[in-house]
């Protein structure tokens, strides 16, 4: 018995033994496996990752990895459109109440948005801020459509500034930065551009550090955590798509320091904002202490002014022209106006642009007075026939609502794009009156802007011109 026990016993043990074998092997194995695979993964690394650093003192470029490869800008697109909007608001195509219609393109655009439903409208300003905080698509989307006719003149534009700037590797695509072929930047054009807002718009970039935006019963959140979380930054602005990665570009003013930091490419959110706090405490204290320089270079031709030691932001540059540019800013109020129209109306503007001529802006450079009738001056034009009225500058110029949809140098082209547009949508503008409002600009220039009248309200107006915009008409909702 003892001896057929002990054997038992024996055999029991060598089982034991080669599972424990067994199972000691598997696991080595798949340590190792693992090992080599976590090993191969950070040989490899994140092919999406990019950071950029710049004194924005000096310009010096204080780190840089992968600064100038090419990468999906996501939500940091937001900031060209941005720039843009300030441009055209301290040009005086628009301002802070301009109200900015949805659009039905805009209305679906993909989340973050604010939901407005197409025909809804807000005010530029509040437009501004849920760009600034909830990174609106639909918003972008409707600003790039309202400001320049169609989104994809509007990322034209947003390109040609790029250069302008200096930003060489970016081509914009949309308004809201969502994924599109072609659409790319760097982390070092971002820096640019995120130096160009706080020069050239120092007033408007103070906005970048709004911590929370209401709108109706709504508050949103702004999407940058390290606002009130580190020492110093005050914006600017956050992106994710899934292409992109976690893109954040941040501003930091503190101790008599300033740079601008820029992190591509994120795995997640919470590891961006964590890597974008280590770049600001080793690089913040390797900037200068010395007195600000605006770090500005002249725009030299369309590809702007690039520097490999040093970041050139070029100077602004006024989209539209104007003849009266060159001017004294000692000019009457009656100069002022006109000088917005002839901006306005400029021959030189892209030709989606929207004129956009504010009644309100026009009283207030006039101290409160209506322009004096010499804006409007009587011109000699030949009547149209009787089977085609279209008001003309010797009758009274009509008031109320109105949608104006070109101003051409050439009476006889602006009162065919009437005739034409209220053919095309007669069940819409049949009933409208049409009007040519011939207007002489500083330089000479004749402009006829074509108009249809007689639109009940402003709601009426706006609805009408959102259709006519879907239709690829450009068109803008003014009051007589």
């Amino acid at each position: 018995m003892r001896t057929v026990f002990g054997s038992t016993s024996a055999a029991a043990m060598r089982l034991v033994f080669t599972l424990f074998l067994s199972t000691f092997l598997v696991l080595s194995f798949q340590l190792m496996m693992t090992g080599d695979a976590e090993a191969k993964r950070k040989k490899k690394g994140n092919p999406r990752y990019a950071a950029y650093v710049i004194d924005a003192k000096t310009g010096k470029v204080i780190f840089s990895r992968n600064g100038n490869a090419r990468r999906y800008p996501a939500s940091l697109t937001k900031m060209m459109t941005l720039y843009l909007v300030f441009e055209d608001m301290k040009a005086g195509r628009i301002n802070g109440k301009t109200r900015l219609v949805m659009s039905k393109k805009g209305s679906l655009q993909q989340p973050s948005k604010i939901g407005l439903r197409a025909g809804q409208s807000i005010s530029m300003d509040q437009a501004v801020k849920s760009l600034i905080t909830k990174s609106a698509n639909d918003v972008a989307t409707a600003i790039g459509g309202q400001l320049s006719g169609s989104e994809v003149e509007f990322a034209k534009r947003m390109t040609r500034k790029a250069r302008q700037l200096g930003m060489s590797r970016t081509t914009f695509k949309n308004a809201n930065g969502l994924t599109a072929r072609g659409q790319v930047t760097t982390a070092a054009d971002m820096a640019k551009l995120g130096m160009a807002l706080r020069e050239h718009f120092p007033r408007k970039y103070k906005l970048f550090s709004t911590r929370v935006f209401k709108l109706g019963k709504r508050r949103y959140g702004n999407h940058n955590k390290l606002l009130g979380r580190v020492r110093g930054v005050d914006g600017i602005k956050t992106g994710y798509t899934r292409a992109s990665g976690f893109n954040l570009v941040s501003s930091v003013q503190t101790g008599g320091r300033s740079i601008v930091a820029v992190v591509m490419g994120g795995r997640s959110g919470r590891s961006r904002n964590a890597h974008m706090q280590t770049l600001i405490k080793r690089h913040l204290r390797k900037a200068s202490r010395g007195k600000q320089r605006r770090v500005v270079a002249r725009a030299t031709g369309s590809r702007g002014s690039v520097a490999t030691k040093k970041v050139i932001v070029a100077k602004a540059v006024t989209p539209t022209p104007s003849p009266l540019a060159a001017r004294s800013s000692a000019r009457s109020p009656q100069q002022k106006i006109s000088s917005r129209i002839a901006t306005a109306h400029s021959a030189a503007a892209p030709k989606a642009v929207e004129i956009a001529v504010v009644n309100r802006k026009l009283k207030k450079l006039a101290g409160g007075a209506r322009p004096v009738p010499v804006l409007r001056q009587t011109l000699p034009v030949k009547a149209f026939a009787a089977s085609d009225p279209v008001r003309t500058a010797a009758t009274p110029a009509p008031k109320g609502w109105q949608i104006q949809i070109a101003a051409a140098p050439n009476r006889d082209k602006a009162a065919q794009m009437l005739k034409n547009t209220q053919r095309k949508h007669r069940w819409l503008l049949g009933k409208n009156g049409k009007s040519l409002q011939p207007v002489r600009l500083a330089s000479g220039e004749v402009l006829h802007r074509a108009r249809f009248t007689g639109f009940g309200s402003q709601k009426s107006a706006v609805r009408a011109c959102s259709f006519l915009k879907k239709k690829r008409t450009a068109c803008i909702a003014i009051k007589g």
